[in-house]
């Protein structure tokens, strides 16, 4: 098993999982880096233009790490015909891009998707745009990359494509990091990803392997601690409509934030444990809705026509860490965004009681 961590392609890394679970239980673990960030994901016209493949890079690096496995990994002990890839997060937005990925055939026999449905799977998401949009238009929350180059002052009106290119590569990487967005995304480059995973899955041009995937039952309350708790403040149930229209950059006065507050989530669905209001638990589960679970059925669902498909909801609501073991966390975390992890790998966030133990 080949472990892709997460981290919305912008932080990460691979040292903080130890598999010595699953390697007790006789499963050979491997588990990758891969670049990140503007360093891993990022177009931009004149480094497009260099004969290279272009874009992914981040997943170029995945991909390596999977052909060294397949050529390696029979002297670890492993077969290099049972190879499953797996990630959480970004990490399972990756295995996503693999299966519909040409040049990824081959390369494993399954794939489990932990959380990777994100913003992908919907016809209201379009983040994973082609190479030349990313280059010169962007997406709703990565810019555009030729406007990133001009910021740096590496493409100036008559600098040849080869001054820019030479412009960029003498960035230090903390100058690219410090002008990421907080998420990045692939983009359709014509060779690693020749359509996206949602135009793939649907017209069943990808990598036809039996496919794990699921989302946790409270996936956004993670966001929601973030945002609120750890950010502008704790979330109050006045609050909430305003929540909700900022959510989807609408107004409070917006029908659609109205019926989502007023029928869909209100407040009223979502009684809170003593001591806690409403507001972060509905809003909470409107964006597990809206991020993941949504998306996640329709991944499922587009898969299961080709694939054997298998589903599951990861729903322990008193998984750790618990909410007083969060200093100034203000409501319950449940079965949040990455919460399973700790149940795969040594990689615990508070001490399992004896039926976690067993799950």
């Amino acid at each position: 098993m080949i472990w892709i961590p997460g981290g919305g392609l912008v932080n990460g890394g691979a040292e903080i999982y130890d598999p010595t679970p699953m390697v007790e239980k006789g499963v050979i673990v491997v588990t990758i880096n891969y670049r990140v960030g503007y360093l891993g994901f990022f177009a931009q016209s004149a480094l497009d233009t260099e004969g290279h493949p272009a874009g992914n890079y981040g997943l170029m690096d995945q991909q390596f790490a999977f052909k060294w496995v397949r050529q390696n990994i029979a002297g670890l002990g492993g077969d290099p015909d049972q190879v499953t890839i797996f990630g959480e997060s970004a990490g399972g937005y990756s295995v996503y891009a693999h299966l519909a990925s040409p040049t990824a055939a081959h390369l494993f026999r399954g794939a489990i998707s932990e959380s990777g449905s994100y913003l992908e799977f919907q016809s209201y998401f379009d983040f994973i745009v082609a190479l030349e949009t990313g280059e010169t238009t962007g997406t709703l929350f990565v810019p555009p990359g030729n406007s990133v180059a001009a910021g740096f002052g590496c493409s100036n009106p008559g600098e040849t494509s080869s001054e820019t290119s030479k412009c960029l590569r003498g960035l230090s990487a903390s100058a690219l990091v410090a002008v990421e967005p907080g998420g990045l995304f692939p983009f359709v480059d014509g060779t690693l990803l020749t359509q996206t995973p949602a135009q793939a899955f649907a017209d069943g041009q990808f990598n036809r392997v039996p496919v794990i995937h699921g989302t946790n039952h409270d996936e956004w309350r993670a966001f929601v601690e973030g945002e609120y708790d750890f950010g502008v403040g704790p979330l109050t149930d006045a609050e909430y409509p305003a929540a909700v229209a900022a959510l989807f950059g609408d107004s409070v006065d917006n029908p659609f934030v109205q019926f989502l507050v007023d029928t869909e989530y209100p407040l009223s669905n979502y009684p809170p444990p003593p001591g806690v209001v409403s507001a972060p638990l509905a809003l909470g589960a409107l964006g597990t809705d809206w991020a993941f679970a949504c998306p996640g059925r329709n991944a499922d669902l587009l898969l299961s026509q080709y694939v054997p498909t298998y589903a599951y909801e990861f729903n322990d609501e008193n998984a750790p860490p618990a909410q007083s073991a969060v200093p100034g966390l203000t409501f319950p975390l449940g079965a949040d965004h990455g919460t399973e992890i700790q149940y795969l790998f040594s990689l615990k966030f508070g001490p399992f009681t004896p039926a976690q133990q067993a799950l």
